[in-house]
């Protein structure tokens, strides 16, 4: 794997290494870490890795990596940079010859996402979005039991991401992180939405196997001077016939990572907290509330859950597990040289990022015109 962005500083950059490591079947070979060719070459060296390697672009990477024979070049990249460049670099490495995994979202703006689909669909590479809640075994619990039918028809969902890491004014002095999330022109169209509601968005998707079809929103900056939303709510209706509701913000007090999620249907409901990554609730009227818990061996859950659990019960495993079961299934599938037929990615894909980012862009609309309904299909031709 070569690596573009994540250098010193970079949070997020720390994480999918760490994740790719846990694997074990993935090595970091090479990287363009800074758009400043010498901390790059700095920051490769404090990795570890060969001097030749630690490049001042990833266009200069991937040329130098392409002219490397076969069995020692990288066969696929990391992109950890923020949402502004993702198409650009995504694109010019698939048309490179390798395959992508990239943070989320998918990018920046609408228009930069159709770029990356064309060019999926131009050089049928492998594309994977690492939406990294998807990772967890009780989040794939709550999927197979939803696709099983145990809770009936599904009628309402309900989804929160709650922070409060931009809730005061001088929140962005100093930090990389903060500075670019809340810059429209390096975060793109949307701030709290992009970042943390496209999380609580692909969950909805992810568990109850339907797409979002309309939106009717409100995006607002809280604070101050902000130029971009920190703060937003939206209905929304699934293919299926039901309704639900996403609440995604960065500014309220107290709330750390507080993503939550609940399923309602006409036989159960589901409930699963990130905090509490392990623990899936089922709930059923008239019954006691069944808590099921994550580990290796655990004799009620799913063949799929199962398979990406690592350590017996009793033993948690939380958000670098996580991370590292999206990497693992991305590496199966480039060394099996393409998505395995019949099988889930594990990860996703070029189509739940699309989904994500039309979301974005309908609720934008939407939150202009007064949360007017405002549908997905074809929301890239209105303005």
């Amino acid at each position: 794997m070569g690596m573009v962005g994540g250098g010193q500083g970079a949070f997020i950059g720390a994480i999918h290494r760490l994740a790719a490591g846990i694997t074990g079947e993935i090595a970091l070979v090479a990287g363009a870490f800074s758009r400043d060719g010498d901390a790059s070459r700095a920051f490769g060296a404090e990795l570890g890795l060969s001097p030749e390697r630690s490049y001042a672009s990833y266009t200069e990477m991937f040329g130098a990596e392409l002219a490397l024979p076969e069995d020692i070049r990288m066969q696929c990249v990391s992109i950890v940079t923020p949402n502004d460049s993702h198409a650009d670099i995504a694109c010019s490495a698939m048309k490179a010859g390798f395959d992508v995994i990239c943070d989320k979202p998918l990018a920046g703006v609408l228009e930069d996402a159709l770029r990356i689909e064309e060019a999926v669909k131009e050089t049928g590479r492998l594309f994977a979005l690492t939406q990294t809640y998807t990772g967890y075994p009780m989040a794939i619990e709550a999927r197979e039991r939803i696709a099983a039918g145990e809770l009936g028809e599904i009628r309402r969902v309900a989804v929160s991401y709650l922070q409060d890491w931009l809730s005061r004014e001088d929140d962005t002095k100093g930090s990389k992180q903060a500075s670019w999330r809340s810059d429209p022109a390096r975060s793109g169209e949307s701030g709290a939405f992009a970042d943390i509601g496209t999380h609580a968005y692909n969950m909805v998707e992810f568990m109850t196997g339907e797409r979002v079809t309309d939106v009717a929103a409100e995006l607002r900056a809280v604070l101050p001077g902000r130029a971009i939303d920190d703060d937003g709510m939206a209905m929304f209706r699934l293919d299926g016939g039901a309704a639900g509701l996403i609440s995604a913000s960065q500014v309220c007090s107290g709330a750390i990572n507080a993503l939550r999620i609940e399923i309602y249907g006409s036989k159960a409901s589901l409930h699963w907290f990130q905090e509490e990554p392990n623990t899936l609730s089922l709930k059923r009227r008239g019954e006691p509330e069944m808590v099921l818990r994550s580990g290796a061996g655990t004799p009620y859950l799913s063949d799929a859950a199962l398979a990406v659990c690592r350590t017996p019960g009793g033993h948690p495993e939380g958000y670098i597990e996580a991370f590292a079961n999206l990497y693992a299934a991305f590496a199966g599938d480039v060394r099996d040289g393409g998505k395995r037929p019949g099988t889930p990615p594990g990860y996703a894909t070029i189509e739940d990022g699309m989904s994500a980012m039309r979301f974005i862009r309908a609720a934008n609309i939407s939150s202009k015109n007064n949360s007017a309904w405002t549908p997905l299909a074809g929301i890239e031709n209105q303005s």
